[in-house]
């Protein structure tokens, strides 16, 4: 397995993940597709001029999505059972396509599933950069993760 286990979380934990990923205008105008977000923000380049960006805004779900996905090959990858939830979403800049999304994690919590003996909650705090160290997207999310001995 290339994720980790429940039992080998720690709390205060931290992953600088290696693998890095430029976005590209295809990537945003196939996921707003994907998803039907018709927003002008994010897919009309014309209309974009007029705005205080200038161009088209990545969709942030995508952003979200894409920080999160980079982590997985460090920390969940095969050795999850489910995201429980996701808190405390933001987008502190915008990302555009050319970007290149780099993404942190830190463990704030592990505890015991009270209903699964097999697994137990790791609670993330997932952050993505931009080229420029610029924070683009920061969560909180809790996965159940499968332990590797049963309690």
């Amino acid at each position: 397995m290339a994720g980790l286990w429940f039992e080998e979380f720690s709390v205060d934990q931290v992953f600088e993940h290696e693998i890095r990923r430029t976005v590209t205008e295809a990537d945003n105008v196939w996921f707003c597709g994907a998803t039907y977000n018709p927003a002008a923000i994010h897919i009309d380049a014309e209309y974009c001029k007029g705005t205080e960006f200038g161009r088209p805004l990545m969709n942030s779900i995508f952003t979200l999505g894409l920080v999160i996905g980079l982590s997985v090959q460090d920390t969940t990858l095969g050795t999850t059972v489910a995201n429980l939830g996701m808190t405390d979403v933001r987008f502190p800049s915008p990302v555009f396509a050319g970007d290149t999304i780099r993404s942190t994690t830190k463990v704030l919590e592990v505890r015991d599933s009270k209903s699964r003996p097999n697994a137990g909650i790791v609670t993330f705090l997932h952050q993505g950069f931009n080229q420029k160290g610029q924070e683009v997207s920061t969560c909180k999310r809790q996965a159940l993760m499968l332990r590797k001995v049963p309690a």
